[in-house]
């Protein structure tokens, strides 16, 4: 198991993060490039060696409901990898790829009342359509959920 000391060292020495004093001791590592509303990758990381990475959506771990992973017990490699994964996995490139598994790459929105717009990747960017016509164009899922949101629809299952 690694100590308090050697977990910072390695998750400083990704450049993607930056680090963010947070309350007892604990630290957090935020991804500024994320393209998801997720920032914290590492989150509490504590001086007795506890602390969670966000894996949501990661093959091969035991992720909470709140998609988080206990990173007590890793090892040095165990820790560069999930870190790697789940910065790739904020990443616009993870992003897509998560929104793409299986074919997928639309989403269909809906509000109380019955209307819908359809979230479409193209072209490297995430378009709101109403029927045939596009309603808005978005860099980044994450703005395009958040404009449906606002104007209040939500996804249909």
């Amino acid at each position: 198991m690694l100590d308090y000391q050697q977990k910072l060292a390695i998750i400083a020495s990704f450049p993607e993060l930056s680090r963010k004093e947070v309350s007892l001791g604990r630290v957090n590592f935020q991804y500024s490039g994320s393209a998801s509303e997720k920032k914290n990758v590492v989150y509490h990381l504590h001086p007795n060696g506890n602390g969670f990475v966000y894996a949501k959506g990661l093959d091969g771990y035991d992720a909470d409901s709140k998609g988080m992973v206990n990173i007590r017990e890793f090892s040095e490699d165990e820790l560069r990898t999930i870190l790697k994964q789940a910065i790739h996995a904020l990443s616009p490139e993870g992003v897509y790829e998560v929104a793409t598994q299986g074919g997928v790459d639309r989403e269909i929105w809906s509000t109380r009342s019955g209307q819908q717009l359809q979230i479409i990747y193209e072209n490297e960017l995430w378009n709101v359509y109403a029927g045939d016509l596009l309603d808005g164009t978005f860099r980044t899922y994450n703005e395009a959920k958040e404009y449906l949101i606002e104007e209040g629809f939500h996804p249909l299952s």
